[in-house]
């Protein structure tokens, strides 16, 4: 079996095991909004914290600030008490308001619906561009994120040193019609199974397929 075949057997896994863990913080919002807006914020709240918390506090927020117009206008006091249960909150409350500002000033307060656009939003790097792009506006765009690193090298599918050659990689070996999902199935599995310290491999269905690249210690 080659390195494609076995990457297409293992996606075909992944997507099996997805419906037992709880949605991507984007995809949920995206699924019950069709707001490009909220799945931007979200995303940038969803750094170095849990989805499970990342959504709660996205919901709160998006109670009394659904919109650019509204989020640039609120005071930065209040919207650092609403997501004070995330982690970095005071730098993201920061981020957030720049991005809608910043909306606003150059967009109308749309999000822009192209790489170039998004990129000059203040937070927003490629990952949560690709995000944005894939999860909102279906372009075939692979997100690349700690996770999405993380488990296509372990599984020795790729050989990269950083999230852009990790991109191009995982774009030689898949359709382009899975890029814009691959994210979501990799990080929910990166959250839940294959995760960085410990991995479960005992109960992972992947792991004959699997070489464990780097992993020390398993569960």
């Amino acid at each position: 079996m080659d390195t494609r075949e076995r990457a297409i057997k293992i996606l075909k896994i992944l997507k099996k095991e997805y419906r037992k863990y709880q949605t991507p913080v984007a995809t949920y919002f995206q699924d019950t909004t069709k707001n490009p807006f909220k799945v931007l914020i979200s995303t940038i709240l969803s750094a170095r914290a849990k989805d499970i918390q990342t959504e709660k506090v996205s919901k709160e927020l998006f109670k009394i600030a659904d919109s650019a117009e509204k989020l640039a206008k609120l005071d930065e006091n209040v919207l650092c008490k609403v997501i004070y249960s995330i982690g970095f909150y005071k730098i993201k409350a920061q981020r957030i308001k720049k991005a809608s500002q910043f909306l606003l000033e150059n967009y109308n307060g749309k999000v822009p619906d192209k790489l170039e656009g998004l990129l000059k939003i203040p937070g927003v790097g490629r990952k949560v561009a690709s995000i944005v792009l894939s999860e909102c506006f279906g372009e075939s765009v692979i997100a690349v994120d700690v996770h999405m690193n993380r488990l296509p090298n372990r599984m020795g599918l790729i050989k990269t040193k950083n999230t852009l050659e990790t991109e191009k990689a995982l774009m030689k070996i898949y359709p382009k019609k899975e890029w814009k999902t691959l994210n979501k199935y990799f990080v929910v599995y990166g959250q839940n199974v294959c995760v960085p310290i410990s991995p479960k491999c005992s109960i992972c269905p992947i792991s004959k397929l699997c070489p464990k690249v780097g992993v020390k210690k398993s569960r």
